[in-house]
């Protein structure tokens, strides 16, 4: 998949999670940080997110420091998905 494509699909995924309704994935800055005041997020939403992450894309977001690089922004966060779904799908030898 295209790197844009899966930015709209993770905009798209994170505002269906967590119930943005007012918020549109254009809406989004690609390097704004998740935090920002653009979404409001708690640590809650966080955490709900992460839960939602690992289970769909078959990553782990394993502690603190971790989350932190990977939740800067959405870029950021694309880039560590599509890592670890690589490292995932890569065949036995």
């Amino acid at each position: 998949m295209e790197k844009e494509d899966f930015i709209k699909e993770l905009k798209d995924f994170i505002i269906e999670t967590l119930d943005l309704e007012d918020i549109d994935a254009e809406d989004l800055d690609d390097d704004k940080p998740l935090m920002a005041e653009e979404l409001g997020l708690d640590s809650i939403d966080l955490l709900e997110l992460t839960v939602a992450i690992e289970k769909r894309y078959k990553v782990k977001i394993g502690n603190v420091e971790t989350a932190r690089s990977a939740f800067k922004s959405i870029n950021t966060l694309a880039q560590f998905i599509q890592a670890g779904v690589a490292d995932f799908q890569q065949p036995e030898t």
